[in-house]
């Protein structure tokens, strides 16, 4: 059970109101769909609205789902040039409605999340969010996370290892148990630990950065994002890692983590190489390293997929978009052994 209880909503209200927010009642609750890890729910006094973000109540793995750490890094940069959903409250106590939560103000704003959405976009509107997208991680990288009080959000060294260490060790958690994935898996994560690159530089990275995981203003000119969602895989560490999940999200197994084509894996928008270079022309980290940091983000969707595919078993969440993330798993470990034959 996923929805929010009334006694829950005014549970919420309250924290609201202690933090100073004027909130009517009743509350109305609306889950937002496209959230594959934490639930996401927009509330509404009929006046105002706000977006409460919680982790699944049932298959949760250890690092993942946490919210807190999505508080903690929107309040950081809400006096940047990176747009964020203005934060309200974080609510660890989780006698509240069972579980950790935040509340941050609702963002209007267009979500380009399916290939039907993007079909209502003419060519030209389309390359400009693109632009807009990419110009928006090139400005969070350039973001200093001392100066914004983020100097313990993470180590700066190591950034690489460390993921290679948390992604395998999610894999052991979540994975399908299919003895050629973990023979593939296996395969990867050794050649990618006899690899890892000296890390040369650090910055805030998203971890999770694509098109639906922004709110986009598409009647400026130039297209703006209005705010960059989903916090939850955020750190300090190697911007080229954020670029290469960006261009590796491009593949079309995509569309099976989703449960629908995808804006995404669209034949519309640039491919890897071009997201690439556009990075580059936005002033983003200079690219070293490059095949090893793509293998490593395949490696990580695949296990993204596995996670979807591990609370679905769990009972946690149901519908095909659930459902049909295994069959990612396979095609993205294979790209990613791939991508490590050009070492």
């Amino acid at each position: 059970m996923n929805e929010l209880l009334p006694g829950e909503m005014q549970g919420i209200a309250e924290l609201m109101r202690t933090a100073g927010v004027e909130v009517g009642a009743p509350l109305h609750c609306t889950q937002i769909a496209g959230g594959r890890s934490n639930l996401t729910y927009r509330l509404s006094d009929g006046r105002a609205s706000w977006v409460v973000r919680m982790p699944p109540r049932a298959g949760r793995t250890p690092s993942a789902h946490d919210v807190a750490r999505e508080f903690r890094v929107m309040k950081a940069l809400s006096d940047t040039d990176v747009p964020v959903a203005r934060p309200i409250l974080l609510c660890e106590d989780e006698r509240v409605i069972g579980l950790p939560f935040t509340v941050v103000d609702f963002v209007y704003g267009t979500s380009v999340q399916s290939q039907v959405d993007l079909a209502a976009l003419d060519d030209t509107t389309t390359a400009s969010a693109i632009r807009a997208v990419v110009e928006t991680l090139a400005s969070l990288h350039r973001v200093d996370h001392a100066a914004v009080g983020l100097d313990s959000f993470g180590r700066a060294s190591g950034y690489a290892d460390r993921q290679l260490r948390r992604w395998g060790s999610q894999w052991e958690l979540v994975s399908p148990a299919v003895p050629h994935l973990d023979s593939l898996a296996a395969a990867i994560r050794n050649r990618l630990a006899a690899a890892v690159p000296d890390q040369t530089r650090s910055s805030i990275v998203h971890g999770d950065y694509r098109i639906d995981n922004t709110m986009l203003e598409l009647q400026s000119s130039p297209v703006r994002v209005a705010a960059v969602l989903d916090w939850e895989l955020s750190t300090i560490g190697d911007p080229i890692a954020d670029v290469a999940m960006m261009c590796a999200y491009r593949h079309p197994a995509l569309d099976l983590i989703m449960g629908f084509p995808s804006a995404w894996t669209s034949a519309r928008l640039p491919s890897p190489e071009a997201l690439l270079a556009r990075y580059e022309l936005s002033g983003g980290a200079s690219i070293t390293n490059w095949e090893f940091h793509l293998s490593l983000a395949y490696f990580k969707i695949a296990v993204i997929a596995a996670g979807i595919d591990h609370r679905y078993r769990a009972g946690a969440v149901t519908g095909d978009g659930f459902r049909d993330a295994v069959s990612a798993v396979a095609p993205l470990l294979e790209q990613s052994l791939e991508t490590l034959g050009v070492f």
